[in-house]
């Protein structure tokens, strides 16, 4: 939680005074004064480091710095103490990460609505979800530019205009016109993802990786929630899911600000060498292969969520919202003690169990209905959210700060084939077999193939620092 310098000062009166040797404060000090009846009045004074927000971190460091005999590292803390600049560079991160999810979901949550505006099938639904994914083939170019230019510039911009173009997509006149505006934000949003989790692998400290991870899948999810929360507007009028289009323009001021506090990483500033991909082959195909059988059942699941209540279950737009925030929010457990047990113990097996996990409840909420459907997805959820922080840290882990980002969004258009696949094989088959449930069951053969490969052929990473992972990283040795 935090680590203390030395004692910095003892007054006259047997005052003794320590300050932060590191941690994610702005200012910290702690004094202890003997009184004549030798008691001891202890008094510390913090400042969170800027970008960190008052809550809920200000709140707990104050609630865990207030209890005597103190916890080193309390469940919502980082296993390794993080210092001020990491702490300032995460914060700024969690609030662009808002603002992507919302974008990121906002699509997937309105095309049902959106559709039914325009008279489109449910079969046109997935084909525009699947249209709009195959364009994040641009994700290869903005990701490669920030190995060349910087991930912070490049980062703030994807947001930017990953914002406008949402408003943009608000004034559509077609379906065609909705996909056309929201090709470019996914295209952006893709990019936001990848370099979200490569600035929080190159700032924060081996044994806290996942933690960043972590926090940026929970930050996400708020993102996610403002929307479902705001779904409802959807059934105010045929036309008025364009108002979600344009709640992203809030977002700009936010970015604004982030733009003040966000440093460019550290690792990108210090001299690298320029690697090619070709030493690195085994790693890449790997962890495409893996986004690739993952994607071909859980984006289909989740992209098609909506449809499948709402015609399948008979659900109005504010029972999904219920739905969606009841049995997602158990998910925020799932995903911080993940991250926790992944830092700690290590990623293979926490994150092989949670896709495993994760599926076989996703494929018996499918083919459930009643009070069981909404506990299988609270399990779902639960389960599932672990493999975030486990395995979403693996990306940035196992490749040199020069391929970082490009080889990242190669992975991530590659995966976009299982994306594009499972949407495609899922819309068919569920207008062939009336019903999702069968065609997920079918498609949950790509998180079980995943689930084997992570055991088998993954590396374990926790506690070992980037350059011990990617020597090319590793300074020079001194001349003697």
């Amino acid at each position: 939680m935090v680590t203390e310098a030395a004692t910095v000062a003892e007054g006259a009166d047997g005052e003794r005074r320590f300050v932060a040797a590191t941690g994610p404060f702005a200012h910290y000090e702690r004094s202890l004064t003997e009184g004549d009846d030798d008691t001891v009045t202890e008094v510390t004074r913090f400042r969170m480091a800027p970008g960190m927000p008052l809550v809920p971190f200000g709140l707990f460091y104050r609630g865990a710095l207030r209890r005597s005999g103190r916890p080193s590292s309390p469940f919502w803390a980082p296993p390794e103490v993080i210092d001020a600049h990491a702490g300032s560079t995460l914060g700024a991160l969690c609030a662009i990460a808002v603002v992507s999810g919302y974008l990121g979901t906002l699509l997937t949550q309105t095309i049902t609505f959106t559709a039914d505006d325009f008279d489109a099938s449910k079969a046109t639904q997935g084909t525009l979800l699947a249209a709009v994914r195959v364009g994040i083939l641009a994700t290869v170019v903005l990701t490669a530019m920030a190995d060349r230019r910087g991930r912070r510039t490049m980062l703030l911009w994807c947001a930017g205009t990953g914002c406008v173009a949402s408003a943009i997509g608000a004034l559509s006149p077609n379906l065609v016109a909705v996909g056309g505006s929201q090709l470019i934000v996914r295209v952006v949003v893709s990019a936001c993802t990848v370099l979200l989790v490569v600035i929080a692998a190159e700032e924060m400290p081996a044994g806290a990786r996942a933690y960043g991870v972590t926090l940026l899948g929970l930050s996400g999810a708020i993102g996610v929630g403002i929307c479902v929360i705001a779904l409802p507007l959807c059934n105010v009028g045929e036309s008025t899911w364009r108002i979600l289009y344009v709640i992203p323009v809030l977002g700009l001021p936010v970015l604004r600000h982030m733009r003040n506090l966000l440093p460019e990483t550290r690792r990108f500033e210090v001299a690298h060498a320029e690697v090619p991909m070709s030493g690195h082959a085994r790693r890449f195909w790997l962890l495409a292969v893996s986004a690739l059988l993952l994607n071909l059942f859980k984006d289909p699941a989740s992209q098609l969520l909506n449809e499948f209540l709402r015609d399948e279950r008979g659900f109005s737009a504010a029972k999904i919202s219920l739905f969606t925030v009841l049995t997602t929010i158990p998910g925020i457990i799932g995903v911080i003690i993940g991250g926790r047990l992944a830092d700690e113990r290590g990623r293979r097996g926490i994150g092989a169990a949670a896709v495993l996990g994760g599926a076989a409840f996703t494929v018996i909420q499918m083919q459930s209905a009643g009070w069981s459907m909404w506990a299988w997805s609270v399990a779902a959820s639960m389960i599932g959210g672990a493999a975030i922080p486990a395995l979403g840290v693996y990306g940035p882990e196992l490749f040199p700060t020069s391929l970082r980002g490009r080889a990242n969004g190669v992975i991530a258009v590659l995966g976009v084939g299982g994306t594009v696949t499972g949407l495609v094989v899922a819309s068919y088959l569920s207008d062939r077999w009336d019903g999702l449930g069968p065609a997920l069951t079918l498609l949950a053969i790509g998180p079980l193939v995943m689930g084997i490969l992570v055991l088998v052929a993954y590396p374990e990473t926790a506690h070992r620092e980037l350059e011990e992972l990617n020597p090319e990283d590793a300074p020079p040795p001194a001349l003697t």
